[in-house]
């Protein structure tokens, strides 16, 4: 017994804002080389009170819509997301309520970032593998702009908001041969929100803005991300993770039909390619359309390759998610 990904659907917000609409907010901001290292030209925003949860519904809506699926065919929903619209209930109980789940389906949250769809693929794996579901809603939904601070062009201009959600459903066949999951608890600063939880309450002293040394300016309250030392990190990590998975599995990186890897960015995404050396017509990027949409950004890429004839039914993939925590995982599957 093996896992399938079925169906994915996804909700972008309705406002766009683009490296133009940037550049005016900050004149002073110098967009062509933002461009030339993060990839992005336009990323999608949520609007004022627009949450996880509301994008989430989203798609999910979509995905009963659009596919012949029933509500009463799902048996758990995991939810995946760094922004919950409460403390408590999670949002996946929010969505339960929305489409009247039986009380017999599951749900709970995981609170993970860029790495968190790898993470719902193993997790999912372990419900279907012991028989406790057959089909599971995966979602996962991020709205980060809600964590950055406008005069941070080093987030700023990089992250995107969206929601995707994916039916994981039992397979006779080995869909999936390997996956993987790491930690690093220690990083864990280079990636964080220092302000909002039990450990440091919100207050004035919270909400003082600093600049850094590169100019970008935040509070304590906001995502602290430092780009160099994350980038440094997963350029290490990540490829060997990917080596010892192929050798695990005596396959070449030439064997693989596709590779989705998180849209970290175009820096971080060519020194991938370049280490592992990828031939690039079998790496997709939609990172110039959505920017960094967090966890929801491999399922958002797979439909985009889907819908753009890049990935067809069949093909064997490899799928890597990094960031916060620091946290990595990666997949060799069938689609």
């Amino acid at each position: 017994m093996s896992i399938s990904i079925q169906h994915i659907e996804y909700y972008l917000p309705e406002k766009i804002v683009t490296n133009q609409d940037l550049k005016k907010q900050h004149p002073t901001w110098d967009i062509q080389k933002v461009e030339e290292k993060s990839g992005v030209l336009q990323r999608h925003i949520t609007a004022q009170g627009q949450t996880a949860y509301d994008m989430a519904k989203q798609a999910v809506t979509k995905l009963f819509e659009q596919n012949d699926i029933s509500k009463e065919d799902i048996d758990g929903i995991l939810f995946c997301t760094q922004s919950p619209d409460y403390i408590m209930p999670s949002n996946a109980f929010l969505i339960h309520k929305e489409f009247d789940f039986k009380s017999n389906v599951w749900a709970f949250d995981y609170n993970l970032a860029c790495s968190g769809y790898i993470y719902g693929l193993a997790i999912a794996r372990g419900f279907i593998e012991t028989k406790m579901a057959s089909n599971i809603l995966l979602i996962t939904s991020d709205t980060y702009s809600r964590f950055i601070n406008e005069n941070d062009r080093s987030t700023k201009v990089l992250f995107g908001d969206g929601a995707a959600v994916s039916l994981i459903t039992s397979s006779e066949n080995s869909d999936i041969f390997d996956i993987e999951l790491s930690a690093e608890g220690s990083e864990y600063e280079t990636f964080y929100i220092p302000s909002g939880g039990s450990k440091m309450p919100k207050s004035d002293q919270t909400k003082v803005m600093v600049a850094d040394r590169s100019g970008n300016e935040r509070t304590l309250e906001d995502i602290h991300m430092n780009g160099f030392a994350v980038w440094k990190f997963v350029s290490n990590t990540v490829p060997k993770q990917i080596k010892e998975l192929l050798k695990r599995n005596h396959m070449a990186i030439d064997e693989i039909d596709f590779i989705g890897f998180h849209q970290a960015s175009k820096l971080t995404l060519n020194s991938l390619s370049k280490s592992l050396k990828i031939d690039p017509d079998k790496l997709f990027t939609n990172l110039d359309r959505v920017g960094n949409t967090v966890s929801a950004s491999i399922p958002i890429a797979l439909k985009d390759a889907q819908t753009a004839g890049k990935l067809k039914k069949g093909d064997l993939m490899l799928l890597s998610g990094f960031g916060v925590g620091l946290s990595w995982g990666t997949v060799i599957m069938r689609l």
